[in-house]
C-alpha cells in the first residue's frame, strides 16, 4: 500500500472555504476503486495548515485518482486558496 501526505498552507480567511470545497474531493476519492482511506486533517498548532492523509492500494490506483474528473476539477481550485505549492510525499508501507 502507498500512503500520501499532502500538506496545504491555506491563505488566511480561506480555511472554511477550502474545507467546504475539499469535502467533495474527499467524498469522491473515498469512493474510488483502490482507495483504502482519504482524510483531511487540521493542524492543532497552525489553523491554516491542513493535511490530506491518504492510503491507496497501489500506484495504478493513484494514477487513476489523479486522472479522475473530480481531482482535475477541484485540485486547481483548492491550490489557488493556498499560500504555496507543497508537493505531496508518497510513502510505501513496509511489511514487517
Amino acid at each position: 500500500m502507498i500512503k500520501i501526505i499532502a500538506k496545504k498552507h491555506v491563505r488566511p480567511g480561506m480555511v472554511e472555504s477550502f474545507i467546504s470545497t475539499a469535502g467533495e474531493l474527499v467524498e469522491k476519492s473515498r469512493a474510488e476503486a483502490g482507495n483504502v482511506y482519504y482524510t483531511l486533517n487540521r493542524s492543532l498548532r497552525e489553523e491554516n495548515t491542513l493535511v490530506y492523509i491518504e492510503c491507496w492500494r497501489d500506484r495504478e490506483a493513484i494514477a487513476a485518482h489523479n486522472e479522475s474528473e473530480h481531482f482535475k476539477r477541484l485540485v486547481p481550485v483548492l491550490n489557488a486558496m493556498c499560500v504555496d505549492a507543497v508537493l505531496p510525499e508518497l510513502y510505501e508501507e513496509l511489511d514487517l
